[in-house]
């Protein structure tokens, strides 16, 4: 293993500087690639993954925890044989340990358990310096020594490969038995080349998704957080100029697998073998051979076979440079892609502060990719852009006729701006397309009530609810709907089951404290107010409504309490002031009335019942004035 190490160190230096300041320069590289985004937003699936993941917001690292034991795992292996001295032997505690963490890497990320396939590969063309050539050779010739190679001879390594062998299958059980042996389901926009009807454009298509990902590694100045829908237009014939990235990928890949299996140098055999392992092996599962998967291209799925990658351009840059007089030349170009990756490092990271910038720097990579345009929208939308938000929402129906969520988004800006029909028009289209569409039917019947088509909108609501029985903002819309019919049983019904599948639904609180107050049910409104400040201590809205119900109540103290409490958390509320003024009016602390109506009309000159009540005030105060003149 000694002998391996010094032969391995020798074409591939493992570090020029001292490690101490090795390590210091590398994580001082990696600290200003990323720095321009320490400080930025949650983007893109951050809100799902961290944000409003209640189980653990760790899972937002999955990529990074499933490298760090995908290594962890392999240098682990490489121990085994480093903690012996006897050529050929190994120490089986470090083995197991390998299988452990290359488990756990498995947990984190599904191409961890490629770790296991990677060692095994290891162990025989590396540290077993299996020499394919060697093998074809006497094959050829019928060499009987060929019936017994060392190799197989070597009881160690088949004890060691059985281990991996058994190690992996186990933890595939393990995963399967937790988490079901069904793939996900994907759609036809998320991998269009894994529902062609033709293995044969299936199999050019995929082969040049992964000549996409080769250059991606080799030059990765395209970048987009999304690469689906029609993002990358299927190659439907062998005359698609595209075609010669497949031969170009091809030529490379076998010239260096020719060269890693039966090269006469044994060095270059071993280093180019593992480059190639780290490249190919974890990449597998994203490769569509073994089952389909969600995504044409992923960047992420490149995070491990990078380091493939970066292997055999050093192994090429040190080769080059032994055959060269050149050497600064050949310095001067290494740090030149250094210099240039760590750049293009940096702009990337500042895409990544915000949504903003990351969703448009898309647009100039995959123009064509309806999710991009979708994305776009909505981060104008959320900024109250509605007009530019819907030019991107249209575009991206445009380009994907079936995105029902850019259908279901654009009707929804549609009727806030009151443009119903053509609302209703997506939302049916969307619903039609995806019958289970829960928000899209909730939408929906939003329009229809609003259309004053109270049976339809019921039904779309009834709908909603049956596709998503936990949908507390239905049922609270559907309550809207009961109390425009002056059904109110059957609102406060509604209301009740949105404040029980949302507990600080304050909205659905609120409609019912103001129902049962405008019923003339004080008591029950009162009750149901207090219920509600239990669980949302700290809603103004709510004080608010509580406040007037226990004013009508003659429960004045108290009501002036929640109003002032209520006027501390909104200020600028002119009903809150309005009210509280009618509260002193009633009560006859006719000053303090007078100075929250005053105070109520600044902030809403236009409020007709507060400008009766004042007057009505002012003139009862001048009526005093009189009489006690």
């Amino acid at each position: 293993m000694a002998e391996w190490d010094a032969d391995l160190d020798h074409i591939i230096p493992s570090a020029v500087l001292p490690p101490f300041w090795a390590k210091l320069v590398v994580g001082f590289v990696s600290l200003l690639c990323f720095a321009r985004s320490y400080d930025g937003d949650f983007v893109f699936d951050d809100s799902e993954a961290i944000v409003n993941n209640k189980v653990a917001g760790v899972v937002g690292r999955a990529d990074l925890l499933g490298a760090l034991f995908f290594l962890l795992s392999f240098l682990g292996y490489c121990k085994a044989f480093r903690e012996t001295h006897k050529e050929g032997t190994h120490s089986t505690l470090w083995v197991l340990l390998s299988v452990l963490l290359g488990a756990v890497a498995m947990l984190c990320k599904e191409q961890g358990i490629t770790v296991l396939g990677l060692n095994a590969v290891f162990d025989i063309l590396v540290i077993g310096r299996l020499n394919v050539l060697e093998v074809v050779r006497k094959m050829l010739r019928r060499d009987r020594s060929l019936e017994s190679p060392g190799l197989l001879r070597n009881g160690g390594l088949l004890f060691r490969v059985a281990l991996l062998a058994v190690g992996a299958a186990a933890a595939l059980y393990v995963r399967w038995e937790l988490m079901g042996t069904g793939p996900p389901a994907f759609t036809e926009v998320d991998n269009p080349a894994s529902f062609a009807d033709s293995v044969l454009v299936r199999a050019i298509n995929y082969n040049y998704y992964y000549s996409l990902n080769a250059w991606l590694l080799l030059c990765p100045w395209w970048l987009c957080f999304d690469w689906s829908m029609g993002c990358i237009p299927l190659i439907k014939s062998a005359g698609d100029w595209r075609v010669i990235a497949l031969a170009a990928l091809w030529f490379c890949l076998i010239g260096l697998i020719r060269q890693a299996l039966c090269s006469e140098d044994s060095h270059k055999r071993r280093i180019l073998s593992l480059g190639l392992g780290f490249l190919i092996i974890p990449f597998l599962p994203a490769s569509n051979l073994f089952f389909r998967v969600g995504f044409v291209v992923a960047e992420r799925v490149l995070y491990l076979p990078s380091a493939g990658f970066c292997m055999l351009l050093t192994f090429g840059f040190g080769a080059l440079s032994k055959h060269t007089k050149k050497k600064k030349l050949i310095a001067a170009l290494v740090l030149g892609i250094l210099l240039l990756n760590t750049l293009r490092c940096m702009v990337r990271s500042g895409e990544w502060r915000s949504e903003e910038k990351l969703f448009r720097s898309a647009l100039s990579v995959c123009p064509l990719n309806a999710k991009v345009h979708y994305n776009v929208g909505k981060n104008l939308a959320d900024k109250g852009n509605q007009t530019a938000a819907i030019r991107y929402y249209r575009e991206a129906v445009r380009l994907n006729p079936k995105y029902v969520h850019a259908m279901n988004n654009l009707g929804n800006i549609l009727k806030e701006r009151n443009e119903l029909q053509e609302a209703e028009e997506l939302l049916s289209l969307a619903v039609q397309i995806q019958p289970d569409f829960a928000a899209a039917w909730m939408n929906l019947g939003i329009v229809q009530n609003s259309l004053k088509r109270f049976q339809a909108a019921e039904q779309s609501y009834r709908t909603a609810i049956r596709h998503r029985r936990k949908y507390p903002d239905c049922y609270y819309n559907l309550g809207r709907l009961y109390a425009d019919l002056n059904r109110h049983v059957d609102a406060l019904s509604a209301w009740r089951n949105a404040t029980a599948l949302k507990p600080e639904h304050s909205l659905a609180w609120n409609n019912m404290v103001i129902l049962l107050d405008n019923t003339g049910n004080l008591a029950q409104a009162e009750a149901v107010g207090r219920e509600a400040l239990e669980l949302i201590p700290n809603d103004h809205s709510l004080m608010f409504s509580l406040a007037n119900v226990l004013g009508k109540s003659q429960k004045y103290k108290e009501s002036e309490a929640l109003f002032l409490k209520a006027i501390k958390a909104h200020p600028n509320a002119a009903s809150y002031h309005g009210n509280l003024a009618v509260l002193y009016h009633r009560w006859g602390h006719l000053d303090l009335a007078k100075k929250h109506y005053e105070i109520s009309l600044r902030l809403d000159p236009s409020a007709s019942g507060t400008k009766e009540n004042y007057g009505l005030l002012r003139r009862k105060l001048q009526q005093m004035q009189k009489k006690n003149v």
